[in-house]
């Protein structure tokens, strides 16, 4: 799925308030080759793949989730899968002037499906997932034995579970975020700087908004999915590789802790956090601070609106913190 740039983002809060006022500047690209070393930790002690301005167009050619080691249905993750090296990230991308304390603006442009079919994965493993015990959830029930599912996707014909069943190609970012100051943490783990949140609303023609943590921001992103449902409940998306392009901004001085993210229609707050009524929790609470910051309500009233027309979406509910967004329309903004 691509996408040109849209009338509603001349609008947004990126174009209102970023250093580059939502306006394309200088293409980059991010190839297999360039990447050379996927990342699976994100902190600040590797050196940028890439440094930019704010304005920058990056399209990074992205492995799934596997870094495209499961290749067979007949292959056997335990075996081919050197757990916690999954969710390879491309990055870091160093954007000049960030520095603690901004916000970092990507719009997403496009993700588009890249190599040989079947390209799409998706899978079982065992002790993992939203419906069996795990090494935290710890049962005496056997774990789900292995399954391998590996899909055509196409992103104009979609992708074809089976012979009666198609998915539309609804594809977005599953793992995006900046560095955090000091800790390196797995990519597997969303928290207050992005990461691994697998929240479908992080898809093309979306701006999200993630803390800037550390000088240059320090970019990374990866793990795109070509289709989700809520709560990602079996652990696994439908993987595959991409070229994902994205605009960056930068807006000085709007300090944020969590991520935040704009459509046409909605803003949204990201909380990531167990138990999951903390993550919503913190979603909702962002919230609520953040109309009463910016759109002039009252704590109390956003509050109170909120209980009536506020939405939440479940990004996963199966990595190390759940991840949820709590949102409004914009229409009821004033």
């Amino acid at each position: 799925m691509s996408s040109t740039q849209t009338p509603w983002l001349d609008q947004s809060i990126m174009a209102r308030k970023g250093v580059a006022r939502g306006k394309a500047g200088t293409s980059h690209t991010i190839t297999e080759a360039e990447q050379g070393k996927y990342h699976y930790v994100y902190g600040p002690y590797v050196e940028p793949v890439l440094s930019v301005d704010p304005g920058a167009v990056i399209s990074a050619e992205t492995h799934d989730a596997f870094e495209g080691r499961i290749r067979h249905e007949t292959d056997k993750p335990t075996q081919i899968l050197n757990f916690p090296y999954l969710n390879p990230q491309n990055g870091p991308i160093f954007v000049n002037g960030a520095e603690k304390g901004d916000t970092l603006a990507v719009y997403i442009k496009s993700i588009v499906p890249r190599g040989p079919q079947p390209r799409g994965t998706t899978l079982i493993m065992p002790e993992f997932g939203g419906l069996v015990g795990t090494g935290d959830t710890a049962l005496l029930n056997p774990p789900l034995p292995e399954r391998v599912k590996k899909l055509h996707v196409d992103a104009d014909m979609g992708t074809r579970w089976n012979d009666k069943i198609t998915l539309p190609y609804e594809p977005f970012i599953g793992t995006i975020g900046t560095s955090p100051e000091i800790e390196a943490i797995s990519a597997l783990q969303p928290d207050y700087y992005g990461g691994n949140m697998d929240l479908p609303d992080v898809g093309v023609d979306a701006v999200i908004y993630l803390p800037v943590n550390t000088k240059g921001a320090l970019l990374y992103l990866g793990d795109c999915h070509a289709a989700q449902g809520d709560g990602e409940l079996c652990g696994v998306a439908i993987e595959h590789p991409t070229v994902t392009t994205v605009q960056v901004d930068l807006i000085k001085n709007w300090t944020i802790k969590w991520p935040r993210l704009e459509t046409r229609d909605f803003i949204m707050t990201i909380g990531s956090s167990r138990p999951m009524e903390d993550a919503a929790r913190i979603a909702y609470r962002e919230l609520v601070r953040w109309m009463a910051a910016d759109y002039g309500f009252e704590d109390i009233d956003a509050y109170m609106l909120l209980t009536q027309a506020g939405r939440v979406r479940l990004g996963n509910m199966v990595d190390p913190k759940y991840t949820l967004g709590a949102s409004i329309k914009k229409s009821f903004l004033g």
